[in-house]
């Protein structure tokens, strides 16, 4: 292995705080590097291609939480329903839906974040602020049981401007605050506040992520 990922790895963890989870994000790095990080006791490795996907989980061990972290298609949720353990960018209803007629199918429940659009590419996937306020007050997700809302998640924008990625992921916890205090005050399971990526992750960390997704400073450049 020319990289080496348990000492980058053991190199941000370091830079953790206690009530922050790492998700390592392994997708184009081939199963040696994921298993050298999980040698070095990682468990949460995110993924964003349903195939890739599905070659990892048949090569790593069992007790691996695979977290899918990019944009899922409907007609692809039937294919990793069955062993996902979160889904971390659920922009709409009808995707919610899915994930819920499928977990059922199983007899999962599985837990999701609400992504948000807050940066300001266009590129970006994601509810707005409004559109995350009346898919909530709609309260159909109040009738899928097979669906856990965990919290929500969302990207800063691609930028070397710090106050405005800062102020990016402000927002975000602000908003996390007022969806908490609105609809979910007795969920314990509603407390995770997915942000920051291998650039921006410490100012993310400041700003209340209680879950940062790094790859890039512990496996490299990607293999395509």
């Amino acid at each position: 292995m020319d990289y080496d990922v348990k000492k980058n790895l053991r190199e941000v963890i370091a830079t953790l705080p206690d009530n922050v989870r790492l998700v390592a994000i392994s997708k184009y790095h081939p199963c040696e590097y994921l298993q050298a990080a999980y040698d070095e006791g990682q468990r949460i490795f995110g993924e964003s291609h349903v195939q890739e996907l599905e070659r990892k989980v048949r090569e790593m061990p069992a007790d691996v939480q695979w977290h899918f972290i990019g944009h899922l298609q409907t007609n692809k949720v039937k294919y990793i329903a069955p062993y996902i353990t979160m889904i971390e960018a659920v922009d709409s209803l009808k995707l919610m839906q899915e994930i819920q007629k499928q977990a059922a199918k199983h007899d999962r429940v599985i837990d999701i974040l609400l992504e948000l659009h807050i940066a300001e590419e266009s590129t970006k996937y994601g509810l707005t602020l409004d559109a995350c306020r009346s898919l909530l007050a709609d309260g159909m997700w109040r009738d899928m049981p097979n669906v856990r809302i965990c919290g929500l998640m969302m990207m800063a924008s691609f930028t070397d401007y710090e106050a405005q990625i800062r102020r990016e992921f402000t927002t975000a916890a602000n908003f996390f605050d007022e969806i908490k205090s609105t609809y979910f005050a007795d969920a314990d399971h509603f407390c995770e506040r997915s942000w920051g990526m291998s650039d921006d992750y410490p100012i993310a960390i400041e700003c209340r992520s209680t879950m940062v997704r790094v790859g890039t400073r512990i496996f490299g450049p990607r293999v395509y």
